[in-house]
């Protein structure tokens, strides 16, 4: 596969929260899950084809990464960490949580199907794994994507999904033209190639939540980092806001909850404090900025929130292993070499 893993490390979310809290929310608002899709980071770590004859199967899994597959054509059945069936039409997008293992399946009649050995995983002349079987016609075709969804370095939208996510789309909604693109820029490898598969792939991600909303089942009601309508609230305004001079006083305010009852509840959601998960936002910030702008040391600093540069340059190396300008240095000399 195509690889570039990174994971969120730390990410403390394998924890549910409260079923308690859950009955006492209710659906999670546009205007916060707008703030949230808009500082959702999207990393790809492979896309892969995958193509499935009749009387044939493929198991896949283990990766430690959510996996989203778009079957873009033929009729068959995907099972789900052994679960219940899922029967595959076009346009049917499935959302498989980190280290589940899978299979895809076409009947062939009476006889049982055969799987597809790791001899028939290949890669193409362009370096595109495909998993098919020679000279058979395929009649489930996929695209299968593993990847990660963060906020900053810590909190994983996916992360702690139990249950897989599947929703119906329409041809018009060019899922599958996006996913295509996708795989032609990991191919092409020219500048700026993961921020263009990334930025695809977080297109389809906005679609599906999008599509959920109009959904009579809320898929965003599955994550604890958004079932507690609450807590998500002031997470909202975090990741809107990183650089504002928020407290854990002015967040449980806008999360109307007392301080303690904000602190127990955020903790429960997210396994780490408001204020440690506000520093990896910051952090995270801050790097985007040295990345992407000449704004000085001070400058970067003052919008993450800080107010002294060298509690900033203290953080910052706790964060990265590096001080702010030779991270800013780094960056510069990767794309330099990209360029030549």
């Amino acid at each position: 596969m195509q690889s570039r893993a990174k994971s969120c490390a730390g990410s403390g979310q394998g924890e549910r929260s409260d079923p308690k809290i859950a009955t006492l929310t209710s659906r999670l608002s546009t205007a916060d899950l707008n703030n949230l899709m808009l500082a959702l980071e999207i990393d790809v770590v492979a896309l892969t084809e995958i193509l499935v004859p009749r009387g044939h199967r493929v198991e896949m899994g283990m990766i430690d990464a959510p996996a989203i597959h778009y079957n873009l054509k033929g009729s068959g059945r995907m099972s789900i960490n052994r679960g219940p069936n899922v029967q595959l039409v076009p346009h049917l997008l499935i959302i498989v949580p980190p280290n589940t293992p899978f299979s895809i399946e076409v009947g062939g009649g009476d006889h049982a199907t055969r799987l597809i050995g790791r001899d028939c995983w290949k890669r193409d002349d362009e370096g595109l794994l495909r998993v098919a079987v020679p000279n058979e016609k395929p009649e489930v075709v996929q695209i299968c994507g593993f990847f990660n969804a963060c906020f900053g370095h810590s909190v994983g939208l996916f992360r702690d999904l139990r249950e897989p996510v599947v929703e119906q789309f329409d041809p018009s909604d060019k899922i599958d033209g996006k996913l295509r693109e996708a795989m032609h820029e990991l191919l092409s490898q020219e500048v700026g190639m993961g921020a263009m598969t990334a930025s695809l792939l977080k297109q389809v991600i906005i679609a599906l939540a999008r599509r959920s909303l109009k959904s009579s089942q809320n898929w965003t009601d599955r994550f604890s980092i958004l079932a507690d309508r609450q807590i998500t609230r002031a997470f909202a305004d975090m990741v809107a806001r990183p650089g504002a001079a928020h407290s854990v006083q002015s967040l449980a305010s806008s999360a109307s909850l007392s301080r303690s009852a904000f602190m127990a509840r955020f903790s429960d959601v997210f396994g780490r404090s408001p204020m440690a998960i506000l520093r990896d936002l910051r952090m995270r910030q801050a790097a985007l900025e040295l990345a992407t702008t000449p704004a000085p040391v001070d400058v970067v600093a003052h919008n993450a929130g800080y107010q002294s540069r060298s509690s900033f340059v203290r953080a910052f190396r706790k964060a990265y292993s590096l001080d702010p300008s030779d991270y800013r240095q780094g960056v510069k000399s990767v794309g330099d070499d990209e360029r030549a």
